[in-house]
């Protein structure tokens, strides 16, 4: 059983994100992350789908199933090899206790950033990989995390190579 990050490529059309998300609820395949925007041609979107606790059965079966979709242009398969995959998060800490300096040397850590400082809360901004963002939240834990909110992954490939139609 393994993590699979895909980077579809589909046309721009209303009812696109149904359909992907309609294929993978029917199937019964599981999405951990789903993140969805216009490319540089506004004509096409690019998907980032994560699925998890997939075996190599399944993971060829949803890629089978995605190409047939209408409004699926291409698929990549997005590995730690050949791309750069990336999630953004938003956390809010409380900041009422006096540890204020070691969470602010923890964002410094981590290059994360400081977004919003109020007497109560600090709100730190953190891009990186998914291991990289829990491994934050798990070090605030401590200071108490009042929200999390994150983007799930997008992905991009290396060098030369373009998901373009």
């Amino acid at each position: 059983m393994a993590r699979h990050t895909l980077s579809v490529l589909v046309n721009n059309h209303m009812g696109v994100l149904s359909r992907v998300a309609g294929l993978f609820s029917r199937r019964g395949f599981n999405i951990e992350s789903l993140a969805v925007g216009e490319t540089e041609d506004p004509g096409f979107s690019r998907m980032t789908i994560v699925t998890s606790d997939v075996d190599d059965e399944t993971y060829y079966q949803i890629k089978t199933q995605l190409a047939k979709l209408m409004d699926v242009v291409k698929i990549h398969e997005a590995d730690k090899v050949d791309s750069v995959v990336r999630e953004l998060a938003l956390i809010k800490i409380d900041s009422k206790n006096d540890k204020r300096s070691q969470i602010l040397e923890l964002v410094n850590i981590f290059r994360a950033h400081v977004l919003d400082v109020t007497s109560e809360t600090l709100i730190i901004e953190i891009t990186g990989d998914s291991e990289k963002i829990s491994a934050i939240i798990s070090m605030l834990d401590e200071f108490g995390v009042k929200e999390v909110i994150r983007t799930g992954a997008i992905a991009i490939a290396r060098g030369s190579s373009e998901l373009k139609k």
